[in-house]
């Protein structure tokens, strides 16, 4: 697998300064929205059928980040999440893991040792999650807390006031300083588009994910209104397309938020495959930050293998 380098060789130059960042960022071509929403929509109509339904709820159930983010998080609460994350349908052991659980930097620990043995990563947010407002020597505190702790990924939120501001330089300069506390642990760069106002600001802010060494770009913290869409998904996964095309590098995408049923993680699959193509299509490659949906593949799995959807008392409420 080829995984991500500050600032490819291919691109080297323009990473240079801060102008010659920002000619290449607003170089980009600039984002048909009607085009964009219509092919997004076209391609949510695609019909799955059950076979490749069931490989698709599969697939996707191996894809989730199961997460808690919540000032209430317990070490109970985080324990439970593991458990659920290594066997998500206990009653059904051909039931795959899920991609990770995502917590806490303080939890980090207490997940680690709820996955032990199994497949299931563990991701920590980090740099003043969600938010982002906190100076760059706290951030970095707060991303080696959780690297000590044992996480396998970082999930960081960029400065997005910078960002808005045209301070490219700057949200530059803090991922790549993000990704060298990371270590080994892999990174995933947060936009949280919601607050980007504009696909060119999407496609400006991919690129520049990239350009900085992400490992995973991924759309939003579920934190605010607008999180996950199709638009926005298909338009990161058109960027790391084209990323790799230009650098051999490929990174990986995660739409967060906003994803709650079945049928909308196989139209995000859909996208995928039709966009990007199927190099993707594997949880090293593409995450759903989405824990509500998980409880829904769960019930559809067994809907498929039983053909009747079980009582409330199926799945767990997280």
């Amino acid at each position: 697998m080829t995984m991500p380098t500050t600032a490819p060789h291919a691109l080297a130059d323009v990473t240079a300064s801060h102008s010659t960042l920002r000619r290449f960022l607003h170089g980009l071509p600039g984002v048909d929205a009607v085009g964009l929403e219509a092919r997004a929509a076209s391609l949510g109509t695609r019909s799955i059928k059950t076979t490749a339904k069931a490989y698709a709820i599969d697939l996707a159930i191996s894809m989730v980040d199961l997460t808690t983010l919540e000032g209430a998080d317990t070490p109970g609460k985080v324990r439970a999440l593991g458990a659920k994350a290594v066997h998500p349908d206990p009653t059904d052991r051909t039931t795959p893991a899920t991609a990770a659980v995502c917590v806490y930097p303080d939890m980090v620990a207490v997940a680690k040792e709820a996955v032990a043995g199994s497949s299931v990563k563990v991701a920590s947010v980090a740099t003043a999650f969600p938010a982002g407002r906190a100076a760059l020597d706290v951030k970095l505190a707060d991303v080696r807390d959780a690297v000590s702790a044992g996480a396998d990924e970082i999930d960081m939120v960029i400065d997005r006031g910078a960002f808005l501001a045209g301070n490219y330089m700057k949200v530059y300069e803090e991922i790549t300083a993000v990704k060298e506390a990371s270590g080994a642990a892999r990174l995933k760069v947060i936009f949280e588009t919601g607050e980007l106002s504009t696909y060119d600001n999407i496609r400006r802010a991919s690129w520049l994910g990239m350009l900085a060494g992400a490992d995973f770009i991924k759309t939003s913290t579920g934190k605010v209104a607008v999180n996950a869409t199709p638009a926005n998904t298909l338009l990161m996964l058109e960027a790391v397309r084209d990323f790799r095309a230009q650098t051999g590098v490929q990174v990986g995408v995660k739409p967060a938020g906003g994803i709650r049923t079945s049928k909308d993680a196989i139209k995000f699959l859909v996208l995928v495959n039709e966009t990007a193509g199927a190099d993707w299509l594997d949880n090293h490659w593409f995450r759903f930050g989405a824990s509500s949906l998980l409880n829904d593949l769960l019930m559809q799995r067994q809907k498929l293998a039983t053909g009747r959807y079980s009582g409330p008392d199926y799945v767990t409420v997280d």
